[in-house]
């Protein structure tokens, strides 16, 4: 399942404090502010896609994620390679190395992480 673009936006706030209560994470955000109601519906309907779990305390809630930030990104790398990219990580890797800007020392490293990764197959 996938999370709208202000799912995500509030989901990245959440990995990265890891536990928050609503004020917490209003406050995360840039000026303009959203309303304590918007995060309210947010949180809402990630907790109906399960990711997003909270424990009472006192009236107020404290929200934790239940889905790992490397897993989530793992899934959506996977459904773009698939849907963009024929299934084929070859196709995307050219198409990253041709398409954005890296440094020569940039694709070295890329290289050897890919020499690391072939050694320990």
């Amino acid at each position: 399942m996938e999370l709208s673009n202000s799912e995500e936006q509030l989901m990245q706030m959440l990995w990265k404090k890891e536990k928050a209560f609503m004020k917490d994470l209003v406050d995360a955000y840039p000026d303009p502010k959203p309303a304590v109601t918007t995060v309210a519906t947010l949180l809402k309907r990630m907790q109906d896609k399960n990711f997003v779990g909270y424990t009472q305390e006192g009236r107020s809630r404290e929200y934790f994620p239940l889905v790992k930030k490397k897993d989530y990104f793992s899934n959506q790398m996977s459904g773009m390679i698939k849907n963009f990219f024929n299934d084929s990580a070859s196709q995307f890797a050219s198409f990253f190395t041709q398409e954005t800007d890296l440094s020569e020392k940039e694709l070295r490293e890329i290289r050897k992480l890919i020499d690391e990764r072939i050694k320990n197959k």
